[in-house]
């Protein structure tokens, strides 16, 4: 079995990566930073969600000794050019307060008419080995904006967007409908091939 470090702190993305790869019978254990409290953060300083994944995969690749994984993945807004893409952590200006960037993108998107609300979620999910090798695999998730918030469930700006072809927003979904059409499920789960021919020997 070997091990593979998950480039976050997050226990919610661990699980996911954890049943994706168990659907797909890979050999692999994936473990999580809590497991290496020496590896600080990695400033994500890439013009994309690839080079950010990237740059974390490789960091705690070389600090563990081990292969890593990482993704980076936001919100992607047609009216706002595709913005807050890569910033949407950090988009009302402190990082990781959902409630404060979905308010700020709420009003930025106030007076665009319901037919052009359209967005999608992205993701990039990175492989890299402690020897310097990388493979990134993506994923996206299509839909709209709604006006108000709607669910309980997920993250960030889950109760905001309803994916194509749903009524309901992905904070309604339960974690297995929405492990099914994520961007991050997309992403993850077109890595696995690319875990397989990398760790598992023939």
């Amino acid at each position: 079995m070997r091990r593979v470090v998950l480039a976050t702190r997050n226990t919610g993305k661990v699980a996911e990566l954890r049943r994706i790869l168990a659907d797909a019978a890979l050999p692999v254990e994936i473990v999580g930073l809590e497991e290496f409290p020496q590896i600080g953060d990695v400033a994500e300083t890439g013009l994309t969600f690839a080079e950010n994944a990237l740059l974390k995969a490789h960091a705690v690749a070389q600090r563990s000794g081990l292969p890593a994984v990482a993704d980076d993945s936001g919100l992607c807004v047609d009216a706002l050019n595709g913005m807050p893409g890569i910033f949407s952590a950090r988009w009302s200006g402190t990082h990781g307060d959902d409630r404060a960037n979905l308010d700020l993108l709420l009003a930025q998107v106030s007076d665009v008419p319901d037919g052009r609300r359209g967005a999608h979620f992205a993701c990039a999910a990175a492989l890299a080995l402690p020897t310097g090798q990388e493979r990134v695999a993506e994923g996206a998730l299509h839909g709209s904006i709604i006006r108000a918030p709607r669910g309980t469930g997920g993250f960030g700006y889950d109760p905001v967007f309803v994916p194509e072809g749903e009524t309901r927003t992905t904070a309604e979904l339960t974690p297995q409908e929405k492990d099914a059409i994520s961007h991050r499920g997309r992403a993850f789960r077109a890595l696995v091939p690319i875990l397989a021919e990398a760790l598992v020997p023939e």
